[in-house]
């Protein structure tokens, strides 16, 4: 009895045992047998430390465990988009890494879009705060940032399945998650452009303004579900793969701050909603918590990092993924699938142009240089979205692909900015010398655009402070696509100049006072060149204010015709590190133009820059020459002060005619978000009563070092600079522009 109760028991043991071992197989079911459970990954919202998704996502495949259905919120909407359109996930790391964050974050596409007439102005007002006025008071936009270069950003990332408008059709099942901000409630996004539900998921209010999907106002998806287990429970998931990296509430000693108390009251929206759906998962279903600590949402630049602790996460639940796996054989069909879901666009058969009332689309159509008949070039309607977005007159300007009968067609949708069409800007500029010499200056302006159907607008500018100013100017463009253009101006601006003695000492302080009107017919050359025919009437008064001058104190007629032709392709208007400057103005002053004088004057500048790393180069030569005629006091050329021969004083060195030539070397350091910069510079020049009689010889020679923090005003330097002369001079600077020597 024994016996038999032993072999009895001894067979029991092996039946358990290939039991447990048959489970503990991988199942090998192909998809179509319906015997694999259906795989659900859901990521969680996190910033910038959704990129520990893609770390998860490499062990995924690493461990052969297929996904049939994604769903991600915020950035995990970002990382689970780009896997479910079949990329790779090698490819996604390095997307990731070669991206620019910092423009993900600014809507300027850069100065290079911008029109000349622009560019000649920014200096004075950099500070573009998105305010817009009207008679009702200041306007303010749904964001700090519109989301312009992101929108580029996603559709480039998503652009192999950009006609896909139906999510179940991506190689992988995806949904977005989203948050209704007049209701508070869950989107969930299933259909449409990929790009915009994936924008629309990562919208983090008051940062990010809000996406308008089918008359919704959409916000970031982490304020409705975090961790959205629910929406891949209701697609049909058996087995959910949840990734929380949610971040975690502070303790009371972390909260000492105005900003931690902002930072906490967020997580708790979102811990709250993540609680809720981790309480839902099941015995059958695994987290993956990546040890994220010491990392926060705005760790962009920490992309390897990130991999890895998420990889590192997704290992430490091998043996609960492990029974998820299938063999080679499916794994190799699975990935196949995938990589061959491609979806060929095709040449773009018609353009689509969605806008607002204000301006027509014949006004964007012109500005469009995408054919019919032929296959979209992404890289030009980007430039030329850019451009468009340069004008300043839209919050975004995107586009998107849609499949119509007879083929792709380009939607190109411009929605003009809420606050606007007027807007205002603001602007400062400092100079002190530390040697008595102060400049100040703070500047304000209000353009009014949109005024006709072609674009014409009003700008009205207003310089407060040692230098005071006023203009206002009309710009009215003669067709649609702005090459031809007039503008007529009034300005009103006074200068202090000084008079300096055989041994540079100061003898007398002159006021030189400009009123003159202006109209001018222009022509755009390309998006960084531009010519200008300009008549000018009015006159300058030269006032004697401290001392005695041996100059005369008069008020002279001014009447001149100028020919300006201008080239800017500079990245930046006050720390350059590449492109060029190039500017010729030729101006005629006669009386029979109702001037008093009678001369001839050529200005001339060139400034090339370029970077290498984080070294930057720039040289720069510059040349005012009259070439026929007396002019009078009002029109001599000063240079000295901060590089404009460093080692002088403000206008120093004057005289009918002037050169300088300058070369600075710098290095940037610290990160991405608040850089500075050391280097050095030489220049060389003087005034001359002719061109004629320069020689290097008579040049002034000024050697400076300098350092500085580019910030929304220009840079913040502090130089010191040495002359040939044995002198010395330091500068505090606040706002510099090299086009100023020119305009």
């Amino acid at each position: 009895m024994e016996c038999h109760n032993v072999k009895r028991s001894v067979a029991l043991r092996a039946i358990c045992l290939v039991f447990v071992f048959l489970v503990s197989l991988p199942v090998t079911a192909a998809d179509n047998t319906g015997a694999r459970p259906v795989v659900g990954l859901v990521l969680s919202g996190g910033g910038a430390k959704g990129m520990a998704h893609v770390g998860v996502l490499r062990v995924l495949e690493e461990m052969k465990i297929p996904v049939d259905i994604v769903v991600g919120t915020s950035a995990g909407s970002a990382v689970g988009a780009l896997y479910a359109s079949g990329m790779p996930v090698a490819e996604i790391e390095q997307r990731f890494i070669d991206l620019d964050w910092l423009s993900s974050f600014r809507d300027d596409p850069g100065r290079a879009y911008k029109p000349v007439r622009r560019k000649q102005v920014e200096w004075r007002f950099p500070i573009t705060p998105g305010l817009g006025v009207s008679l009702e008071g200041l306007h303010v936009g749904a964001g700090i940032i519109a989301g312009q270069n992101l929108g580029f950003i996603l559709n480039e990332l998503t652009r192999s399945v950009a006609l896909v408008e139906d999510f179940d059709r991506l190689p992988i099942p995806f949904r977005a998650v989203a948050t209704d901000l007049e209701t508070g409630d869950m989107v969930v996004l299933g259909e449409g452009n990929l790009a915009t539900a994936v924008r629309a998921s990562m919208s983090i209010p008051g940062v990010y303004a809000p996406v308008s999907i089918n008359d919704q106002l959409l916000v970031d998806g982490g304020v409705a579900n975090n961790l959205p287990v629910s929406v891949a429970r209701n697609l049909g998931a058996d087995v959910v793969i949840a990734v929380d990296i949610t971040e975690p509430l502070k303790e009371a000693d972390q909260l000492r701050e105005a900003f931690s108390v902002f930072s906490q009251l967020t997580t708790m929206m979102t811990r709250r909603n993540t609680d809720q759906q981790l309480d839902s998962l099941g015995e059958q279903d695994i987290l993956v918590r990546p040890d994220l600590e010491g990392y926060s949402s705005a760790d962009f630049y920490s992309a390897p990092v990130l991999f890895e602790l998420g990889a590192s996460g997704a290992r430490s639940r091998a043996l609960e993924l492990y029974p998820l796996a299938v063999s080679d054989a499916d794994w190799q069909a699975y990935s196949s699938r995938l990589a061959s879901a491609g979806f060929e666009a095709g040449p773009v058969v018609s353009i689509k142009i969605e806008h607002d009332r204000r301006l027509g689309g014949t006004f964007l159509r012109e500005r469009i240089r995408q054919k019919t008949g032929e296959p979209l070039d992404v890289k030009a309607l980007e430039a030329d979205l850019n451009r468009i977005y340069g004008l300043g007159y839209y919050e975004t300007v995107s586009y998107s692909q849609t499949r119509t009968e007879d083929g792709t067609q380009l939607v190109i949708s411009a929605r003009e900015k809420s606050w606007g069409p007027n807007y205002l800007s603001f602007g400062l500029n400092y100079e002190y010398n530390f040697d008595g010499e102060t400049r100040f200056n703070l500047t304000s302006s209000l353009r009014v655009t949109e005024l006709n159907r072609l674009g014409a607008e009003w700008q009205t500018g207003v310089q407060l402070g040692t230098e005071p100013r006023i203009r206002s100017q009309w710009y009215q463009p003669l067709d649609y696509g702005y090459e031809y253009f007039l503008i007529a101006g009034a300005e009103y601006s006074r200068d202090t100049v000084s008079a300096y003695g055989p041994g540079g000492e100061r003898t007398a302080e002159l006021d030189v006072t400009f009123r003159n009107a202006d109209l001018g017919l222009g022509m755009e050359l390309g998006g960084n060149g531009e010519v200008r025919l300009t008549y000018t009437r009015g006159d300058a008064t030269v006032d004697s204010e401290v001392g005695t001058s041996p100059l005369y104190e008069d008020t002279a007629n001014q009447g001149n015709v100028s020919l300006q032709l201008v080239h800017d392709s500079l990245d930046d208007a006050f720390f350059p590190r590449s492109g060029a400057f190039a500017g010729i103005r030729g101006q005629v002053e006669r009386e029979g133009m109702g001037s008093d004088r009678h001369f001839d004057s050529v200005t001339a500048m060139t400034l090339g820059t370029g970077s290498w790393k984080d070294f930057t180069l720039t040289g720069l030569l510059y040349a005012h020459s009259v070439t026929r005629g007396e002019p009078g006091i009002e029109n001599t050329i000063r240079l000295g002060g901060f590089r404009r021969l460093s080692a002088y004083a403000p206008g120093q060195i004057t005289g009918d005619s002037a050169a300088m030539g300058s070369v600075y070397a710098s290095q940037t350091y610290g990160g991405p978000i608040t850089p500075w910069f050391a280097g050095m510079g030489l220049e060389a020049g003087n005034a001359w009563d002719s061109l004629s009689d320069a020689r290097w010889g008579s040049t002034v020679k000024s050697w400076s070092v300098f350092a500085g923090l580019d910030t929304v005003l220009g840079p913040v330097q502090i130089a010191t600079a040495y002359n040939n002369e044995d002198n010395w001079t330091a500068y505090l600077n606040i706002g510099f522009s090299f086009t100023q020597l020119f305009y």
